[in-house]
């Protein structure tokens, strides 16, 4: 039914906006961006802010993984999509938390019986010139040495050269163990002039990197948005369908933050 309102309509160019008085405090430098992304009682602090208010679509073409640590780095939260098995999603989740501030989750390994020819594949696949040489080829095998790009020279070598012949052996690496932290895996990055430093377990079995270049990237980005764990901060989307398997697998995996995503919003489902 439709309903007639009395008062007349207005546009835009019909208001003025009269500034009000600005002092010397009112400069861009004193601007904060934080904004609430959960709701809170009034007095108190949100248990979840952002540094930057920007959060993505929880659409499969826009919120991954990479987004997620993307977003973060700038200070936003990005929403894994619902739309993939609970597994999937959940594995996602972990690989945004495994990517502790400075500390990249190792997604790129290889066997030592393998050639320069998966290795030129993986870097094609992957676009990593940096490669872990795991006993067994997984991402979290015992490490027997890596790969860079300095390692080899394609027009030299043959396609069929195994990695074992090229690579640089786990006994002429500088390696931390886990649980160093970035101010100490930094020092051994620039004291030994290295591009990237290997971190691995008690059992010698692969754990992150840490990167020269990612030393500047943190230092670039000030409104990083972390856990209490030193973490970036990921949500991830759920359904009306499948909630009470993904919800729990979801904030196993570390998820900070979850978002009912549906087409429609007023529904028996959704209530």
């Amino acid at each position: 039914m439709a309903h007639f309102y009395e008062e007349p309509s207005h546009t835009f160019s019909e208001y003025l906006l009269v500034p009000s008085y600005s002092s010397a405090d009112c400069i861009p430098a004193n601007v904060s961006l934080r904004t609430p992304l959960c709701r809170f009682r009034r007095g108190e602090r949100p248990p979840l802010e952002m540094n930057i208010p920007l959060t993505s679509a929880i659409m499969q073409s826009v919120s991954d993984d990479r987004l997620a640590i993307a977003l973060a780095r700038e200070g936003g939260v990005s929403f894994i999509y619902g739309s993939q098995t609970v597994e999937r999603e959940a594995e996602m989740v972990r690989r945004v938390k495994r990517y502790k501030a400075g500390f990249v989750a190792n997604d790129s390994s290889i066997g030592p019986d393998e050639t320069l020819a998966d290795i030129l594949s993986l870097r094609e696949r992957t676009g990593h010139t940096t490669v872990a040489v795991t006993h067994d080829g997984s991402l979290t095998g015992r490490l027997l040495g890596i790969v860079t790009s300095r390692d080899y020279r394609e027009s030299r070598m043959t396609p069929d050269t195994p990695v074992r012949d090229f690579m640089t052996p786990i006994e002429k690496l500088v390696y931390a163990r886990d649980g160093v932290t970035l101010s100490e895996a930094n020092d051994l990055l620039w004291e030994h002039k290295l591009n990237a430093l290997p971190v691995v377990d008690e059992r010698g079995h692969m754990v992150a990197f840490v990167f020269r270049k990612d030393y500047s990237m943190h230092k670039e980005n000030p409104l990083e948005l972390l856990d209490t764990h030193k973490r970036y901060v990921v949500g991830a989307g759920i359904n009306t369908r499948d909630y009470a398997e993904r919800v729990p697998a979801l904030v196993d995996a570390g998820a900070d933050v979850l978002c009912i995503d549906s087409s429609e919003g007023f529904t028996e489902w959704q209530r």
